[in-house]
């Protein structure tokens, strides 16, 4: 599993934000359409009727942020260590949401999805990401093309973690053409 973008790449699935457990809400991006998950949302959105697709919400990396997850965790560990003593501690704060707005023949949807980023995404891959969600819905044979190709780097990437930032950059680059 690796994330690039606002996406995470599982084998040969593509996901808008994370990946999701269970009932978790989540966005899966398949060659027949984009798959509402999770409690509340569950759906099939074929590409023929998506004309337009557009995150909201996105957590873009600042400086601030990352100063803040790291007060957080510190503060977080000592409160853990205080209440509960040496172990495990209560349970943390739940993720971020994304929201995907979709515009599609059959009336406009908002899903949500679970931030990947712990601190945010770059500004670099957000825009990129976005690029790459608006030439999904240029036609059958982009977005096949496309998917393929992000589903095909997935499948061999496999349990290579996370690229690093250029990698992840230079492959949305080459997925948006």
């Amino acid at each position: 599993m690796a994330m690039v973008g606002l996406f995470w790449i599982a084998g040969g699935d593509v996901y808008v934000g994370a990946k999701p457990s269970g009932q978790a809400p989540g966005i899966r991006l398949a060659p027949e359409g984009v798959v509402a998950l999770g409690d509340g949302q569950a759906g099939l959105y074929p590409w023929e009727d998506v004309h337009g697709l557009t995150v909201v919400d996105v957590p873009v990396k600042t400086l601030k942020r990352q100063v803040g997850a790291v007060t957080d965790m510190a503060l977080g560990t000592v409160m853990d260590l205080a209440l509960t003593g040496p172990g495990p501690g209560l349970p943390g704060q739940a993720p971020s949401l994304l929201t995907v707005r979709i515009a599609s023949t059959g009336g406009n949807r908002e899903l949500s999805a679970y931030v990947a980023a712990a601190i945010g995404y770059s500004r670099t891959e957000t825009d990129l990401s976005l690029a790459l969600l608006s030439r999904l819905t240029e036609g059958a044979a982009t977005m096949a093309t496309t998917l393929a190709a992000m589903a095909e780097w997935g499948r061999t990437w496999e349990g290579g973690g996370s690229p690093r930032r250029a990698e992840r950059e230079a492959l949305l680059r080459g997925w948006v053409g």
